[in-house]
């Protein structure tokens, strides 16, 4: 189902960084070919290094490097892209999205595919709870992402 089907995979700066190495690793043995996009704060807790290692893909963290070839930009992978997932989707970046901000290549990517959206939420339940996040929450399920509903438990 997933094999030679391009996924990207935004890694957001939230502490659930390190549980997204385990779904690129999935999403790799089931087939995917899988470009992850890590904004700034995702490096935080976990280095492109690891991803790169997992998925044998260069990690895409920067909207103005130069490449080269049929991907070029974040219009090479909005446009070839299957499937793009966020997670973990924090308060922050779920906010850019539903404002359309497109400051950095993740929120680049989301403004320009027309592939599904999958965002997973990961944060403290005040700020999942927050007014303003299901505000944008609501926004972005409107315009045609799927939401997944967080879990509950220890949060790292």
């Amino acid at each position: 189902m997933l094999i030679d089907k391009r996924v990207v995979l935004g890694v957001c700066g939230g502490i659930a960084a390190y549980k997204v190495a385990d779904l690129a690793s999935k999403l790799t043995q089931a087939g995917a070919l899988v470009d992850v996009v890590m904004t700034s704060g995702a490096q935080r807790f976990v280095t492109p290094l690891t991803f790169q290692a997992i998925t044998k893909r260069s990690v895409r963290t920067d909207i103005y490097a130069d490449w080269l070839g049929e991907d070029t930009g974040h219009v090479g992978l909005a446009h070839n892209a299957d499937l793009m997932v966020v997670a973990p989707a924090t308060a922050n970046t779920i906010a850019r999205l539903a404002l359309g901000l497109s400051d950095d290549l993740l929120c680049a990517i989301y403004l320009s595919t027309r592939a599904p959206v999958l965002i997973v939420p990961a944060m403290e339940s005040g700020m999942f709870l927050h007014p303003a996040t299901q505000e944008h929450l609501e926004t972005l399920r409107r315009r045609g992402a799927s939401i997944m509903q967080p879990g509950e438990g220890h949060l790292a």
